[in-house]
C-alpha cells in the first residue's frame, strides 16, 4: 500500500508524456474493447470461468496479466493459452521482470517473453524473447509499456506460427528466480544507490 501510495501513483502521473509517447511510437491501439466482445468473470479458476470457455470452444487462449491459471482451468478445452510475459523467463518470472533486471545490472535479460501456459508461475514452454532497453525517460511505470510494446510484435508472430503448425520452443536460462512488487523500502534503497527508477 505504501508503495502504491507513495511511488507508483505520483509516478503514474508524471510519467504520462513518456507513456503517450511510447504509445505513439509503437502505433498501439488505446481505444477501448467493445462490450460485445467482453466477457467479464469474477475468478479466473471458476467453474463458472470454465463453462464460458467451454461455451466459447476457442481455438487458442492469450493470456495477460491475470492470475495464475489452474491446472482444472487449462485442461477444460482442448486448445492451448499463450501468454505474453513481462520479463524474460525462467530468470525473471513473476512481476516488474525490467525493474528487477535493472536492479541486477542484468540488462542482457531486460524483457519480453511469449510461452506457453502451464499450471506454474511464467514456467511454460517459451516461444520467443525480445531485449527492452530502457532509455533514461523510463521507470517503473513505463517498463511494463515497453514490454507491452515488444511482446504484441513477438505475440502476432506466435499466433500466426501456432495456426501454421510451425511453432517451435526454445530453451531459456538455467537460472530461474520468481520475482514479487518491491516495497517502498527497497524501491527508495535502489533507487539511491543504482539509480533504478
Amino acid at each position: 500500500m505504501a508503495f502504491k501510495l507513495f511511488v507508483a501513483t505520483p509516478l503514474n502521473l508524471f510519467s504520462q508524456k513518456r507513456k503517450n509517447e511510447i504509445i505513439k511510437i509503437n502505433r498501439l491501439n488505446v481505444s477501448e474493447i467493445p462490450d460485445n466482445k467482453l466477457q467479464i468473470v469474477n475468478l479466473i479458476n471458476s467453474e463458472s470461468t470454465i463453462q464460458k470457455i467451454r461455451e466459447i470452444n476457442p481455438d487458442l487462449i492469450i493470456v495477460n496479466g491475470t492470475k495464475i491459471i489452474s491446472q482444472k482451468v487449462l485442461n477444460s478445452v482442448p486448445c492451448k493459452f499463450i501468454n505474453t510475459h513481462a520479463g524474460i523467463t525462467p530468470k525473471y518470472r513473476g512481476v516488474h521482470g525490467t525493474y528487477w533486471a535493472l536492479v541486477n545490472d542484468d540488462l542482457e535479460n531486460s524483457g519480453v517473453t511469449v510461452h506457453f501456459v502451464d499450471a506454474g508461475i511464467d514456467t511454460g514452454s517459451i516461444i520467443d524473447q525480445a531485449q527492452v532497453k530502457p532509455t533514461p525517460k523510463d521507470n517503473f511505470m513505463t517498463y511494463p509499456l515497453l514490454q507491452l510494446s515488444s511482446g504484441i510484435n513477438l505475440l502476432h508472430k506466435a499466433v500466426e506460427n501456432y495456426f501454421n503448425n510451425s511453432i517451435v520452443t526454445k530453451e531459456g536460462s538455467k537460472e530461474s528466480y520468481l520475482w514479487y512488487h518491491p516495497t517502498l523500502w527497497q524501491y527508495l534503497y535502489y533507487r539511491v544507490t543504482k539509480n533504478v527508477k
